[in-house]
Formats: structure tokens, C-alpha cells, sequence
């Protein structure tokens, strides 16, 4: 089971590493890894589990934050439909994406880092995912809104890139064309 301890800070050198595309089949490791990633935001977002395991709330989380350097990333969240999108991505690429930008109101947050940043990270709208799953089974799939953000967050992670790399350093409430705001109540 992942606890906060399993989880890498920001300064780690993992989290600005590339992460190498998986082979299949899947070995037991990496498919124990995208089952333990996966579980991981279950219960951080089972209020009664995360309280008895000190876990704070999430809702991706990528193999680099575990110290482990695999093309995988896990999202467990409700579209704005209240469909509840639950998968982890394997080898995850966005083939195709809107002009339209979209950034959280309130500042994204990342359990690879302890501290708040302020400033809008922009990130495209709507996005068009392809991944393969655990089995190797190629999935194509439509993004918009938080589930689209959120993949956006986890794949940078994969690539070595952390959220706030994207906030303006002069202006972090830089308020970009063509973006539209994304609330979080």
C-alpha cells in the first residue's frame, strides 16, 4: 500500500526525470505499481482511510512521485457529469487538443509538493488521450474540464515537469486569450 512516505518531494531528482515508455505484457511489478497508484487516490479519497493513514487527497498520481520511472500515471475523479473516471494510463499521448485554454481559479496542487504556489497553470481545455491499459489494450478517449487538467498535470510529471514550471514567474495571475476559467468549489 502507498503511504504519503512512498510519495517523492519536489528537489527529488526522479520528478525532473523523463520516465521510459512500459513494455507489455505488463511484468508483476508494474502491474502491482498501476494497481498500488490507483488504490492510492481510492483511499486517499475515502475520508475514513485517509484520516487512519495520514493520506492526503488525490486525484492522479504518476509513477515518477513513487520513485519509479515508468511512462504510467493513475486518475481516479468525476468529470463535471459526475461520471466517475477511474484508469491508469499506460504510455499516456495527447493526439489531439483544443486552441482553448482552461486553468483551475484556485491554483493546482500536487502531493509531490508540501507548499501552496499561487498563480494560474494554463492547460488545454479539451483533449483527445490515447494510453494503453494494464492488459495492453489501446484506449482512446475525450477530456474536458478537470479530467482533462488532470491528465495534462500527470503526463508533465512523466516528462519531468512539475505544475508550477507553468506559472508566469512575473505574473502568476496572468490572464491569457482565449482561456477560460475552470472553478473548483
Amino acid at each position: 500500500m502507498i503511504l504519503m512516505e512512498h510519495i517523492i518531494r519536489e528537489g527529488h531528482p526522479t520528478l525532473r526525470t523523463r520516465a521510459e515508455e512500459v513494455t507489455f505484457p505488463l511484468s508483476a511489478e508494474d502491474r502491482k505499481l498501476a494497481d498500488d497508484m490507483l488504490q492510492y487516490l481510492i483511499n486517499s479519497q475515502n475520508p475514513e482511510i485517509a484520516e487512519k493513514y495520514n493520506l492526503r487527497g488525490g486525484i492522479g498520481l504518476a509513477a515518477n512521485q513513487v520513485n519509479s520511472l515508468k511512462r504510467m500515471f493513475a486518475l481516479h475523479l468525476e468529470d463535471e457529469n459526475g461520471e466517475l473516471i477511474s484508469f491508469v494510463a499506460v504510455n499516456p499521448k495527447i493526439v489531439s487538443h483544443s486552441v482553448e485554454q482552461t486553468y483551475i481559479t484556485s491554483g493546482e496542487g500536487c502531493l509531490s509538493v508540501d507548499r501552496a504556489i499561487p498563480g494560474y497553470v494554463y492547460r488545454y481545455a479539451r483533449i483527445t488521450v490515447k494510453f494503453m491499459t494494464v492488459d495492453g489494450e489501446e484506449k482512446k478517449m475525450r477530456l474536458s474540464g478537470l479530467p482533462a487538467i488532470a491528465f495534462q498535470h500527470e503526463l508533465d510529471h512523466l516528462n519531468g515537469v512539475m505544475f508550477y514550471d507553468r506559472i508566469d514567474e512575473k505574473d502568476p495571475f496572468v490572464q491569457l486569450e482565449n482561456s477560460i476559467p475552470f472553478g473548483r468549489d
